[in-house]
């Protein structure tokens, strides 16, 4: 049974209890806040991990993880925003921070699970092994990591090239992982910079990708009608 303690911080009251309620389940310890100044009242260092949402009141859940990630005592406690905000660059710009995940709303319960247990199991293996903290612009799903500054993916530790586009178009689908993009949304985010672009074009990207990501070219799904989705 698992004994890290979880920290969720979210405005939402009745998301708040669905969560402690599923999570303590799993056998987390789990606390809640409604507010981010509710929060920062607690002895923040004796948490495992914190589910925050972005945003709250006076003080937002990307200030609140600044002011995490600059104490020296807390600035080693993932971070998961769960939030409505769901562009790439909020995405982006919570992972710039410090974040370890990034989950947008509407959520499932089962998927904020698999996430914590995810990043619980990360962070715990390089405490085990005494390794640096992760760098926190790199998306990593298993083996498969994608270095948002240097613009690099590797699969389990062998760097492979992908084009400008076909970099753009993983790193979307993983920030997206666990839903279903349009091809509008794709298009609309991957290649708004082009003035035409045919469908057929994020078809081959997408078969391009899955050939040169090997193994983890499987947990691209396709949903006929519907889009494309990264599997979590």
């Amino acid at each position: 049974m698992a004994t890290e303690r979880i920290l969720i911080v979210d405005d939402e009251e009745t998301l708040c209890e669905v969560l402690k309620l599923n999570l303590g389940n799993e056998g987390y310890d789990v606390d809640t806040a409604f507010s981010a100044e509710q929060a920062l009242g607690y002895n923040l260092k004796e948490y495992s991990l914190i589910l925050l949402d972005i945003m709250m009141g006076e003080i937002s859940g990307i200030k609140m993880a600044k002011m995490l990630k600059n104490d020296v005592a807390t600035a080693d406690i993932p971070i998961i925003f769960c939030t409505a905000r769901d562009t790439e660059d909020d995405m982006v710009m919570g992972l710039n921070l410090g974040a370890d995940d990034y989950i947008m709303k509407p959520y499932t319960v089962r998927n904020v699970i698999a996430r914590v247990k995810s990043v619980l199991r990360r962070t715990s293996s390089h405490k085990a092994v005494g390794k640096p903290a992760e760098k926190q612009n790199v998306l990593q799903v298993e083996g498969l990591k994608l270095d948002l500054e240097f613009k690099r993916c590797t699969v389990d530790d062998v760097e492979v090239k992908l084009t400008r586009k076909e970099f753009e178009l993983l790193v979307y689908l993983v920030l997206h992982r666990g839903k279903i993009c349009s091809r509008e949304q794709i298009l609309s985010r991957v290649w708004s910079d082009e003035v035409v672009v045919l469908d057929r074009t994020i078809d081959v990207n997408i078969t391009r990708v899955r050939s040169k990501i090997g193994a983890y070219g499987s947990y691209i799904v396709t949903r006929s009608g519907f889009g494309y989705g990264f599997r979590d």
